[in-house]
């Protein structure tokens, strides 16, 4: 109750720590903490809500795996999605409130990545329009006094980055703070541009294999002269989009190039549209 306290303007970072040594003293910490997390975040008194959000952030930074574990169900999920679903309380909770729930989720899919739930809940929100775009974090926000550093964030793929901020971390001095937020929120950005790299290529390389498939099965029909009008017509529209697809591949094989067996993947994935465009003007021509 302290540490959210309504009628305080600023953050009670004596209270919200002693809530976090309270969080890893306790073996049922974790959860019990986030039941309570829960419910001041779902409150209608937006610094409450706020405060909440501050002292669950904090208890992610200092409260290690077993907390980690627990946001991760869909258990404690859906209690942060409830505040911004218009089923639920999303048509009363202000908008800063539901900002920073949405910053909050989003931040967990970069630093947790191998936990599924969490990124499942957040496509879920974009799914259904809830959340229209990613947030950006915002530039100007402090973090919470240093704290241990998440396993499995995307710094461990780069010690030298994962070295600096871990001393902007335990730095006593804001502008160091500011630092290591900027440092965070470049790795994110460049985070969220390899997943879309992955994302372009998975889905064009499905999209490849399945309108080959198509043509394919269309194509043995056309040469059986089991054919109909609608059948043509589909025929020919996967040919236009097969032919569309040429550039794509072209260009992600050169975003992949220092990648072998990602670029071999899509290689392949050109040989086949390769044969199947050649097919189709062997066999149409042909007839």
């Amino acid at each position: 109750d302290k540490a959210t306290d309504p009628s305080i303007p600023e953050e009670n970072w004596e209270c919200i720590q002693r809530f976090c040594d309270q969080v890893n003293a306790d073996t049922e910490g974790p959860l019990l903490a986030l039941r309570l997390l829960a419910h001041k975040i779902q409150s209608p008194q937006e610094r409450e809500a706020l405060h909440a959000l501050t002292v669950l952030e904090t208890c992610v930074n200092n409260c290690g795996d077993r907390f980690h574990s627990e946001i991760a169900k869909f258990r404690f999920l859906n209690e942060l999605i409830k505040v911004l679903s218009p089923k639920y309380y999303g048509t009363w909770s202000s908008e800063k409130v539901k900002l920073r729930v949405t910053e909050v989720i989003f931040s967990w899919t970069v630093w947790f990545p191998q936990e599924v739930k969490i990124r499942d809940a957040y496509q879920m929100l974009k799914k259904q329009g809830i959340v229209k775009e990613d947030p950006k974090l915002p530039e100007d926000k402090i973090l919470p006094p240093a704290s241990p550093r998440p396993q499995n964030s995307i710094f461990d793929t780069d010690e030298e980055k994962s070295k600096l901020l871990a001393r902007l971390l335990k730095s006593p001095h804001p502008e160091d703070l500011q630092a290591a937020n900027h440092l965070i929120q470049s790795v994110v950005r460049e985070e969220q541009e390899k997943s879309a790299q992955v994302s372009r290529r998975v889905n064009a390389i499905s999209e490849v294999s399945e309108n080959v498939k198509h043509m394919d099965e269309l194509l043995e029909n056309y040469r059986r002269q089991e054919f109909s009008s609608a059948d043509q017509e589909t025929l020919q529209t996967l040919f236009q989009r097969c032919e569309k697809l040429r550039p794509l591949l072209f260009r992600l094989a050169s975003e992949a190039v220092a990648d072998d067996e990602v670029l071999a993947e899509i290689l392949q994935a050109s040989d086949k549209l390769t044969r199947a465009l050649g097919q189709y003007r062997q066999v149409v021509s042909r007839q």
